[in-house]
Order: C-alpha cells, then structure tokens, then sequence
C-alpha cells in the first residue's frame, strides 16, 4: 500500500512542479491570506481518484472539500494537495502534497512530497521514517540547541498576539527559529533534523495528518500544545520537537498562558 501511494503521490507532484504560475487562477477562500488555485483543485481531484481505486472503501477529508460524506471508524485519506499555497503563488517553491492514511483515529501512512526539490519523505506506522530511501531521525537535541519552526495561524488572526509573544519566548531559549509556509515540510523537516521542533496555534487536520506519522516514527514527539493526544479528524494546536525540546515547549507555553 505504502509503495503505491507514493508512486501516485510522486506522479500527481508533476502538476505542483510544471504548473505556469503566471497562468494560474488564484481565488480567495475565507480572507486574502486564504488562497486556492486551479491547481490545488486539479491536484486534489487526481489524488482522490486514484487513491479511491487503490483503497475503494475509503473515506476522504481533502482541504479543497471532500467529496465523500466522512463518517467515524474505518480507512480515511487526509490529503491536502498543496500546503503552502500562499508559497505556490508566488513562486517561493516550497510547498507539498500530503497525504495520509488513518484507520479510525490512528495515523497508519504518512506521505509528503516536495516536488520541487524532489524529495518524498514517508513513514508507516511501526517501520521508521524516510527520505528518499534513506532513513532519517530527530536531531535529539535540547531547546537551547535547537533551530524551531512556527506557523502564524494566518486563518485565524484570533492566536496573532499569542503566537507571536509564545515566538518570542522561543527565540530567547533557543539558537534561532523559523517560518516557512508549510506545516507539512516543517514537521518533516524536524523528523530529519534540518530543524528540531515547530508550533502553530492552530491547524487543520490535512497540515499534520501525515507529517505527524513522519516524525514520529522518525522518533520525535507531536501532542497539542497543552500535551493532550492528537485527534486526527479536528483542528489541533500543534507542539512537535525532539523528546528533550517538546517539553521545553510545552513549559514555555504553559508559563505564556499563565503569565
């Protein structure tokens, strides 16, 4: 199954890597910061069509709607055809396609695809993580030794003043921090330890459903930010980092709110 969901993954990655961005039809979804193009659609539309051949009793949550009613229990898809949009439409090339496989609310598969840079991270539940064939792990290092990824909640500008003073807090305990565009890359690029962590307030079930499966095989550590279990079909604040700087910032978080 693993194989074959990548051979469709990598495939459908053409469209992300060869679409004319000076063609391509942008709308605005809830806000300006919200975008969807013709190619997240087309995108989407391929991967839910050949998914659906190879697991036919499956279910989909897809960012650019789903078009299957999901129900509780059973196989379920959680793709989001390109995250990092907002990079896509400026040609900042970083983004993915994710693709993930839940069996009720346990994260099975993980699949994420950079087509630009042609890499293809991927994890099954109980057998590692990868990177182009090559295993790969968390850094392991501390919070005072670690580069820390964060998202901005750009939907949901409700967590701006929050996210930004918890970023703060994170500088000043660590080397240095990040914000790339892409949930997805971030919490693959903490499994292979290009950084060592990332937080984001508030995010959608297709931004972490297969990067959580990624670093976690890949032995890293994803909750909330208030250290609760994921659920994999809601919206979840996300804390994803090496063991020792997990709960460094799950501290810092718990000391920012009670400040």
């Amino acid at each position: 199954m693993l194989s074959e969901i990548m051979a469709i993954v990598r495939e459908t990655g053409k469209l992300i890597r060869n679409a004319d961005i000076s063609k391509a039809a942008f709308r605005q979804k809830t806000s300006k910061r919200d975008l969807c193009s013709a190619c997240d659609i087309e995108v989407q539309a391929q991967l839910f069509d050949r998914l659906a051949k190879l697991l036919p009793e499956a279910q989909f949550i897809g960012e650019e709607q789903s078009t299957r009613p999901t129900v509780n229990g059973g196989w379920c898809f959680i793709i989001d055809p390109i995250d990092g949009t907002a990079n896509f439409a400026h040609d900042y090339r970083h983004s993915c396609i994710s693709v993930a496989l839940v069996k009720d609310d346990t994260p099975v598969i993980g699949v994420v695809y950079n087509p630009y840079m042609d890499e293809l991270f991927y994890a099954e539940k109980g057998s590692g993580a990868y990177l182009n064939g090559l295993p790969i792990h968390v850094s392991g290092l501390p919070l005072s030794d670690s580069i820390i990824a964060f998202g901005t909640s750009p939907y949901d500008l409700e967590y701006k003043r929050d996210t930004f003073a918890l970023a703060e807090k994170v500088f000043d305990k660590s080397l240095d921090i990040r914000r790339t565009g892409s949930a997805a890359l971030d919490l693959c690029y903490t499994a292979c330890g290009r950084v060592d962590g990332f937080f984001e307030l508030i995010l959608r079930p297709w931004d972490f459903a297969a990067g959580s499966v990624i670093l976690t095989e890949a032995g890293g550590v994803i909750t909330t930010m208030d250290g609760d279990p994921i659920a994999q079909k809601k919206d979840s604040s996300i804390c994803a980092a090496t063991p020792a700087a997990h709960a460094e910032l799950l501290e810092l978080y718990k000391a920012h709110k009670e400040g």
